[in-house]
């Protein structure tokens, strides 16, 4: 599997700022959507970049130090639940990407963006099903997107031990379940996600 083809076909068509971008968080009851922009140094590879999907949590935690140190730039951003309940988490999802890519202290002129649709980008862009699988700048993308959102629940679960924010980080598992049934919501879950459980 060659982990650059997509960075360098936008190469061989002229681009030269080509950013992978991912997201964190759209399935979770609680806590806002992640998104992240990663451009790496041409035909860079960085050594144990996977899917952070596929990584354990310390090996994510240290990628997202040697991914930072390496990137040309790199931006992180979210939509807050607030803004995931007024428009819906599809539409969260696309604008935290449109922020992670005009953050870019390096401007883009390429985007691929992991998924089956496209943010509303001033740049040209391309979609990239499993995109996290295939090209290196996604699967950077990915590990900033998690390790930034994951981060942020280990924070909420200081303010509500309760939830258990820290063991799930906002996914509906059975605990987090049983806890908003016990304790109702707080102000981080997303009140739209919770419709089943509060019946």
């Amino acid at each position: 599997m060659n982990w650059l083809e997509f960075e360098q076909e936008a190469i061989s068509k002229g681009y030269k700022h080509i950013c992978g971008v991912d997201e964190a968080g759209r399935g979770p009851l609680a806590g806002p959507v992640c998104a992240a922009a990663v451009i790496l140094p041409e035909n860079t590879i960085i050594e144990g970049v996977n899917d952070s999907k596929k990584l354990s949590e310390k090996k994510r935690e240290a990628l997202f130090e040697v991914i930072k140190a390496n990137a040309v730039s790199y931006s992180i951003a979210y939509s807050s639940v607030e803004e995931i309940e007024s428009m819906n988490i599809l539409n969260a999802t696309m604008l935290a990407m449109k922020r992670a890519v005009e953050g870019l202290d390096v401007k883009a002129d390429y985007a691929m963006i992991d998924g089956n649709r496209l943010p509303d980008l001033a740049i040209d862009s391309e979609f990239i099903i499993k995109g996290d699988a295939k090209s290196v700048s996604i699967a950077c993308a990915s590990i900033l997107a998690k390790v930034s959102r994951d981060r942020l629940l280990y924070k909420y679960a200081e303010e509500y031990p309760e939830y258990g924010f820290d063991k799930h980080k906002g996914y509906g598992t059975k605990a987090h379940t049983q806890a908003i049934k016990e304790y109702g919501p707080c102000p981080y879950h997303r009140m739209s996600f919770l419709k089943k459980i509060l019946k």
